[in-house]
């Protein structure tokens, strides 16, 4: 039999170990097999026994493959324009939401939050609704701005067919993600916000400083450690981008794949053409491009002095 003193000891490990062992099997476990694959030709449809080692053949195809590279510009342009301005509209969203609308803010909280929990399914087929070629609400809007003398000129007098032409289909799923993820950026700066010493802004108050002064010289400054985990996980999930584009263009990344991210074309390599080892040296070059602008964030957020 077990003693007390030994239970006691065995307990802590014995209270982590599922953790542990899930941790192993669908976390790690994944991770080195992957890395595995990166060296070997491998066909899951004809099992363990088809798997040939092929050296670093496949990075070497995974570097000259061109579809890599646009689905990777694909992806660097969506996470961009999708990114950057979540958090140039959050933040003074926030700052309006915490200091105007009093009792109404977290009514408003809840609103800008929703379209984060939403199904992304739901999004993609709504917007795509909403952009349909011949009776989208979209189109339908333009047709009729464009009947005013004044707009005449500038609108197109025929309907634009937004997810079926190259030049139109990165702004449309920049633009769903955008709408989707604003709000929980809005929500975390929120957060931030009430955490700033209200004894500061009182200060600046006896000091002179009103309106965009206070905001500039003491919102902003003390948002930094928000703004550098906000900026992260944007950057993280604007590389990894997969549902909204995947639905809107119906798996296949559009004409001309303009709306295939790498993160899409790593799938199709997998599971349309039975390559898991060309996708594992695809998600192991992403994983590199992550890590290198994860780097770039934690330093250009770097506070002066190395703190």
């Amino acid at each position: 039999m077990t003693s007390p003193k030994s239970f006691g000891l065995l307990a802590p490990y014995l209270f982590i170990s599922p953790f542990v062992v899930l941790f192993l099997i669908f976390g790690l476990f994944p991770i080195l097999f992957s890395f595995y694959l990166v060296f070997h030709q491998w066909d899951p449809v004809q099992g363990l026994e088809s798997m040939q080692a092929v050296g670093a053949d496949n990075l070497i195809f995974a570097f000259e493959d061109p579809l890599v590279w646009l689905s990777l510009s694909n992806t660097l342009w969506l996470a961009v324009a999708s990114g950057l301005p979540q958090h140039l509209v959050a933040i003074p969203l926030a700052y309006l939401i915490n200091e105007r609308l009093g009792r109404w803010r977290n009514t408003m909280m809840g609103v800008y939050f929703l379209p984060y929990i939403t199904s992304t399914v739901a999004i993609a087929i709504m917007f795509s609704t909403l952009f349909s070629t011949d009776y989208g609400t979209v189109n339908v809007l333009l047709q009729s701005l464009a009947r005013w003398e004044l707009l005449s000129n500038l609108l197109p007098d025929q309907n634009i067919d937004w997810l079926g032409q190259p030049e139109t289909i990165k702004p449309v799923v920049a633009m769903v993600v955008f709408w989707r993820y604003v709000g929980f950026n809005t929500i975390l700066y929120v957060a931030a916000m009430q955490s700033i010493p209200r004894d500061l802004y009182e200060a600046a108050r006896m000091d002179g400083a009103r309106g965009f002064g206070i905001f500039w010289h003491i919102t902003l400054p003390q948002l930094k450690p928000m703004m550098f985990f906000g900026v992260t996980l944007t950057v993280i999930g604007g590389l990894q981008l997969f549902e909204e584009p995947f639905i809107l263009t119906g798996g296949k990344g559009g004409i001309e794949y303009a709306g295939m991210t790498t993160a899409m074309y790593m799938y199709r390599t997998a599971f349309e053409f039975n390559d898991f080892g060309l996708a594992s040296a695809i998600s192991w070059m992403l994983f590199i491009v992550i890590l290198v602008l994860t780097l770039v964030t934690n330093r250009a957020f770097r506070v002066k002095g190395g703190q």
